[in-house]
């Protein structure tokens, strides 16, 4: 699904030249759930957001299911967006403004499809992650691991082929942490590709692949024994 080859990504200001990721190459396979760790400023955010086309490699090639998305337009790149990838973050990024349903409904903003069909997979999102008695509260009402399942089922209400998580489970204690990953797994084994940024090596121990970087590089990648 997604192959990186010689990628690097340098900031420049006037005085100073910071290089976030040097030399990275990785394959992630369809099906696949990839854990990557290491310390902070590592690399490991820039390396999801690059993935995510959040943001763009300086050099390097971005291969997405074959084709070379480095270089691609910004048009095609909010299309892979829209309909490709999930995005799931460490603190929530719910609009308290909106009730849950809305806010899982803003995975489909950018979609044509009929009302019912939104309202049908807006709800079949939020009953898959357990917060299906929740749709009418906002978000200020929820504890913080309804929070993650409800952006969990936005990121998930597209039915995207690739779901990128930034440490899911930073924000929570150890139970709701648990029920989280336990999401993630099981989304996993129906079928879904995902890669996820943490700093916990019980939660990396649930991927089936972990990739240890430092200094903006991978120095390890290890598969989770059977």
């Amino acid at each position: 699904m997604i192959q990186l080859q010689a990628l690097s990504r340098t900031y420049a200001s006037d005085e100073i030249e910071t290089t976030a990721l040097g030399g990275i190459d990785l394959a992630v396979e369809a099906g696949e759930f990839v854990a990557i760790m290491g310390p902070s400023g590592c690399g490991k955010s820039t390396l999801l957001n690059i993935i995510g086309t959040i943001d763009r490699p300086t050099d390097g090639r971005y291969l997405f299911e074959g084709a070379d998305i480095a270089r691609a337009p910004e048009a095609a790149l909010a299309r892979l967006r829209r309909d490709r990838l999930g995005f799931v973050f460490q603190s929530f990024n719910l609009i308290d403004e909106l009730t849950i349903a809305e806010n899982v409904a803003l995975g489909l903003a950018y979609r044509t499809m009929p009302a019912r069909e939104k309202k049908d997979r807006v709800a079949a999102a939020m009953d898959r992650v357990g917060i299906a008695h929740r749709q009418r509260h906002h978000p200020h009402q929820l504890s913080g691991g309804q929070q993650q399942r409800a952006a969990i089922a936005r990121a998930i209400v597209g039915e995207p082929r690739l779901i990128l998580a930034d440490e899911p489970t930073g924000n929570l204690d150890t139970e709701n942490g648990a029920q989280v990953m336990d999401i993630l797994g099981q989304l996993n084994a129906d079928g879904a590709t995902i890669v996820m940024v943490t700093h916990s090596p019980s939660h990396a121990d649930i991927a089936k692949r972990t990739v240890h970087m430092l200094d903006g590089r991978i120095l390890s990648s290890a598969r989770r024994a059977a």
